[in-house]
Order: C-alpha cells, then structure tokens, then sequence
C-alpha cells in the first residue's frame, strides 16, 4: 500500500531512499580507531605545506635527538628534498641565533668523547671531519686536549684493562698497545702507557717491561703507520 513503511528484517525502516536523494547524509568512512567520521565532498584540499615550515621541523626533530653540525643538518634537508636555497636560508637563521654553533659542537664533543671513550686527538679528529666540522675549527677545539692529558687517559685506560687481562706479558703488551692505537694514541704515548702500567704490574711484567726499548719500538710503529696511511 502507497504510504505504508517497509518492513525490514530488524524492524520497520522509516529511512529516506538513499538513491537519488539530495538530502541524504554525507558519506561516512571509518576514521582511525574504529569510529565513524563524515568527510565533505566539497571540502577544498589540504594546501601543500611551506618548504620553509618543513626545512624547520626537520631541523628541530633531528636536534632534539642531539647537537647537529650545519653539515649533518644539510644532509637530513637534502634527503628529504628541500632545496638548497631553503635550507641555507634556514640553516644561516639558526647560525645568527646560535641553534647551530659548530665551534662549540667541536669542543663539546671533544671533551665528552675523551672522557667517555678515551679517543685521543687522532681519532676524535676523524670523528669531526665526518660530521662536517671544518678542519680550523676542529683543530682549535682538539688544541684544548694537550698531551699530558692525552697521555695520563691512556695510562688509566691500560690500568683499567690490565685487571683483567690474561696471558704472557708480551701478548698482553700487544693487545693493549693495539687498543690504544685503535682509540688513536701515537705510538710512543701507547707503549710507554703500556710500559709503565706493565711495569708496576708484577715482578715478572715488570721484568718484561724492562726490555722494551720504547723510543726504538715507537720509532719503528710510526714508520709502519706512516706507511699505511701514504698506501691508503
């Protein structure tokens, strides 16, 4: 009968007919979460966000994980396609305001790689040259490390090792001089390090220790290193 409801298996359907009906609610689609969000067919489109905004956003993400070099951050700008232009006008703000201070990323990395890792002056300034620190700046930073300092952190960390190194006092003597120059310590600061640790060791180091000739030895470990580093 005209004007009757239809009968639906779950009750009566009282719903307007969905086919050719202005009037019908807009389409609805499961959002995140399982719930139920109406989206707008005649909604304009999300405009494109400013390269500038993005250049920024990735700037700071990458430096609250830790301090950045201009150099690292130029990279993460270009792997995520910012041009050149944006990123050094981004890059040259947060020069003037000091979020990007390579000087004092040098020094600070210096002082705490030294005296976490022990790394001497050769090996931290390896570290710098690959996160883009230029070499000027690298090396007044690296010049507040002298060699005193540099040569007493070597002694601890072959006293720290000695305590629980097994073996003749020869191999042990090499295992340790390897580490020190693994870390970057010229060979004459290595085997003296090891020298005077060995030395104070026991009677039987000790007497090891006096047969090393550590000028002679370092003399001819600093050919060899020279070698290999004109040969790479």
């Amino acid at each position: 009968m005209a004007g009757r409801r239809a009968r639906t298996g779950r009750g009566w359907d009282a719903s307007p007919s969905r086919a050719g009906d202005d009037t019908a609610a807009p389409r609805a689609r499961r959002g995140r979460r399982g719930r139920i969000e109406e989206s707008d067919p005649e909604a304009p489109p999300a405009a494109p966000r400013d390269e500038g905004e993005l250049a920024r956003e990735i700037c700071l993400r990458q430096l609250a994980v830790r301090p950045r070099t201009r150099a690292e951050l130029a990279g993460a700008l270009a792997k995520r396609g910012i041009s050149e232009e944006v990123s050094a006008e981004v890059l040259d703000r947060y020069d003037e305001v000091g979020i990007i201070d390579d000087a004092a990323f040098a020094r600070a990395w210096v002082s705490s790689r030294h005296a976490g890792r022990g790394l001497a002056r050769r090996a931290l300034a390896n570290e710098l040259r690959q996160r883009g620190v230029d070499g000027e700046v690298a090396s007044e930073a690296l010049g507040e490390l002298d060699e005193e300092t540099e040569a007493e952190t070597a002694r601890a960390l072959v006293e720290r090792k000695l305590r629980t190194a097994r073996g003749e006092p020869d191999a042990v003597f090499r295992r340790l001089v390897a580490m020190l120059a693994r870390k970057g310590y010229p060979p004459g600061v290595a085997i003296r390090a090891v020298k005077d640790a060995l030395a104070a060791q026991s009677a039987e180091a000790a007497e090891f220790a006096e047969q090393i000739d550590a000028d002679a030895l370092a003399d001819a470990e600093g050919e060899l290193d020279r070698d290999g580093r004109a040969a790479g």
